[in-house]
């Protein structure tokens, strides 16, 4: 038995199914529910997906004095940093490389302090870390932590907040409005784990935090791998794609990289460094749509550094976007003229590294490093088991119209699929539970982070992380970002009474008390 879960009762359907009355139903009373035989566990605060998101939601809930059994992370995944970890190993930043993330953007720590600078600093015994902080980016290129650190950090801040006794394992189903207020969340627990095949959970306030729906293909290469079921040779850069390098080191052959980001940076990096350690004879074709050949954007405002095909940014969006002038400004606009504010900071980038700039200079010198800028026609098998592209080039590469390359391999490294409507859970929400979308096509969010149309009686549903892109705040799938969507929600729920007010005097005692490793102190919930 589940502990805290009524008793189902006993007749009727097999109990704990979704009858189809409850599926086609928007808002559920507590009858229909029971009727079903599903039990009802009773918890103020949900949190679906489990990942860095929910983390730093609890995190926060947590120092602001919430008790443990005051809210639950209904998940699938082991730890929250599980898929960020797999993404992050998959597009080639293993632990001992860095993220893209500042000093001070650190999900185990709210203040920032000591930042991860401060921290490598320590424990390498070396000033080379604080210098080049200090001295970035004129004389350095932006610092940035080690992935392995960010990992050791959240797991010592999940065992101080007690985050392992918030978490109830299972599959999230659905999100249904109450009708005498707040929310049912239908959980599809481990089989053998529960005595019924759903369970829900009833609570006053849920937050959303599911991240990517899944993996992005260009569609060309996605028709390619549909119809000829080669998962071999054409590959997504977040998908486990190591027998890739493998075969590239134990004999030569061509490489075709799709994409101007961050990951096709990384994925470049392995490429050459693979030549340059392993002895491998790779030749590397890298495709752009579009090629950059300098400073571009606006001259008055977020014009970017460029060249040799990239855009160079340091981080996702200009800095002042989580907390200058464009915080500002995007939480004044509206509709329109927040889509084209958007157009203007957007765009891929990825932050200028001298190394990664000198290996493609070398690789251009010596001939084994090529940029192409075209549209792609068509990919198809071509002959001795190559992958053949067919590009229609940009005018400014000659008078040849059209291309064709053989590669041995293809890396898709054009990013994550977005559209929320991919996600069951949200797509759900979207028919069923009044949430909308907004101007980038993702959920529509208040400035606090509320879904906007969600409200049921004096419940709240919230959401943060990559499915709000496109609301008031740009920056939402970062470390900084779900601090700062995670902060808007525990003051409005600090405003609605549900966790205690928050002030400098109670900081600095937490703050400590973090510093110490001692558990946050519990003063509600």
């Amino acid at each position: 038995m589940v502990e805290g879960v009524e008793t189902p009762p006993r007749h009727g359907a097999m109990p704990g199914e979704l009858t189809p009355e409850l599926i086609g139903t928007d808002v559920w009373s507590d009858e229909l529910v029971a009727a079903a035989g599903i039990p009802v566990v009773d918890v103020p605060i949900v949190t679906c997906g489990g990942g860095i998101g929910s983390f730093v939601l609890v995190d926060f809930l947590r120092v602001w004095g919430l008790s443990p059994a005051s809210v639950r992370v209904l998940t699938v995944l082991e730890y929250p940093w599980q898929t960020y970890e797999y993404l992050t190993r998959c597009s080639q930043i293993p632990e001992g490389e860095r993220l893209r993330s500042d000093s001070s953007s650190m999900p185990n720590n709210l203040w920032g302090f000591p930042s991860y600078a401060l921290q490598e600093t320590w424990e390498d015994k070396s000033l080379a870390s604080l210098w080049n902080v200090f001295s970035e980016p004129i004389f350095c290129d932006y610092w940035t932590p080690r992935a392995g650190m960010v990992f050791r950090g959240l797991r010592k801040e999940a065992d101080r907040i007690g985050y392992w006794d918030t978490v109830v394992k299972g599959q999230v189903r659905m999100i249904r409005r109450r009708h005498d207020g707040g929310y049912f969340t239908i959980l599809t627990p481990p089989a053998g784990t529960a005595p019924t095949h759903r369970v829900a959970f009833r609570s006053r306030v849920v937050h959303v935090a599911f991240g990517y729906p899944g993996l992005k293909f260009l569609p060309d290469l996605q028709e390619y791998r549909e119809k000829y079921k080669d998962h071999e040779r054409v590959v997504n850069a977040y998908e486990p794609h190591e027998h890739v390098y493998a075969e590239l080191q134990r004999r030569s052959g061509v490489v075709v990289v799709r994409g101007g980001g961050i990951v096709a940076s990384r994925v470049l990096q392995r490429l050459i460094d693979d030549r340059d350690h392993h002895g491998a004879k790779t030749t590397i074709i890298h495709l752009f749509r579009t090629y950059v050949s300098g400073a571009h954007g606006p001259n008055w405002f977020n014009r970017r550094r460029g060249g040799n095909g990239w855009a160079y940014q340091g981080f996702n969006y200009p800095k002042s976007v989580w907390g200058g002038e464009l915080w500002a400004r995007f939480r004044k606009l509206e509709g329109d003229d927040r889509l084209q504010l958007y157009k203007v900071i957007g765009g891929t980038n990825t932050p200028r590294r001298r190394n990664w700039m000198h290996q493609q200079e070398r690789g251009r010198r010596e001939g084994w490093y090529r940029t192409l800028t075209g549209e792609v026609l068509e990919v198809m098998p071509g002959a001795d088991d190559k992958v053949v592209t067919a590009i229609h080039l940009a005018s400014q590469q000659g008078d040849a119209a059209n291309l064709q390359v053989a590669a041995d391999f293809i890396i898709d490294c054009t990013g994550l699929e977005a559209d929320i409507g991919e996600h069951r859970v949200l797509a759900d929400l979207l028919q069923h539970s009044g949430a909308g979308r907004n101007v980038l096509g993702r959920l529509d969010v208040e400035r606090t982070f509320e879904v906007r149309g969600t409200r049921s009686g004096a419940g709240r549903m919230y959401a943060s992380g990559a499915a709000t892109l496109g609301g008031y705040f740009p920056g939402v799938d970062t470390f900084l970002g779900l601090q700062l969507a995670a902060r808007e929600i525990t003051d409005d729920l600090a405003g609605m009474g549900m966790v205690p007010t928050f002030g400098s005097a109670r900081s600095f005692r937490e703050w400590w008390r973090w510093a110490r490793g001692v558990p946050p102190a519990v003063t509600g919930g």
